[in-house]
């Protein structure tokens, strides 16, 4: 049987396209009906994902804050070429 589910990464990747700006909790919070059982389905390891887009150039940094414990979020987006590059890859 053949799963219609992208990988985790590109389904992270694919948000970036359809959405303005999103820190990991973000995309966590969307993903986790299809990906929660996944082992890369962790904080630590969708922030190195989103740092590894971003040092790639498939999406930007956009801004810095704290959540409510304290801890740096940092949100990211994805313009319009990056949007198309993700597009062309993964459709």
């Amino acid at each position: 049987m053949v799963s219609n589910v992208l990988p985790l990464n590109y389904a992270m990747l694919k948000y970036f396209t359809c959405h303005d700006e999103a820190c990991a909790d973000d995309v966590m919070e969307v993903l986790k009906g299809e990906y929660s059982s996944f082992s890369a389905f962790t904080k630590p390891k969708m922030q190195e994902a989103l740092m590894t887009a971003e040092k790639n150039g498939l999406i930007s940094e956009s801004r810095f804050d704290l959540d409510g414990a304290g801890e740096v979020r940092v949100y990211y987006s994805a313009d319009q070429e990056q949007r198309g590059t993700i597009n062309s890859y993964i459709k």
